[in-house]
């Protein structure tokens, strides 16, 4: 069974920084491509951040880009995202999902990231 666990979220002041993290498993997790995704209240599920299955070419939001950094541990089944210089409306719930037509549909609770002074 696919399992998707986001972590690292919290309450940050503008400027500031965290580091989120999704442990997968119940999937070959170093095939696939994976990507962080944001929900913030009353919007739409929108695509923050994707990296490839080995880590070597990534994409990013406009909105997100020269601020933010996906990369992957594929020895730990781990995604991680590096947020700097955040800024309110950054506000969101955090989750990542996996890139497969097969395991897009499981999502995980994801993690609550508020940036507010």
């Amino acid at each position: 069974q696919v399992q998707l666990a986001e972590s690292g979220g919290g309450l940050v002041q503008p400027g500031g920084s965290l580091r989120l993290s999704c442990a997968a498993s119940g999937f070959p997790f170093s095939w696939y491509a994976m990507s962080w995704y944001r929900q913030a209240p009353g919007k739409e599920r929108e695509l923050v951040a994707a990296i490839a299955s080995a880590g070597y070419s990534t994409n990013y939001a406009d909105s997100v880009k020269g601020r933010f950094t996906i990369s992957r541990d594929n020895a730990k089944n781990t995604v991680y995202l590096q947020m700097n210089s955040l800024k309110p409306e950054d506000t969101a719930v955090y989750y990542c999902n996996v890139d497969s037509s097969v395991f897009r549909k499981y999502w995980g609770q994801g993690t609550q990231v508020t940036v507010s002074s």
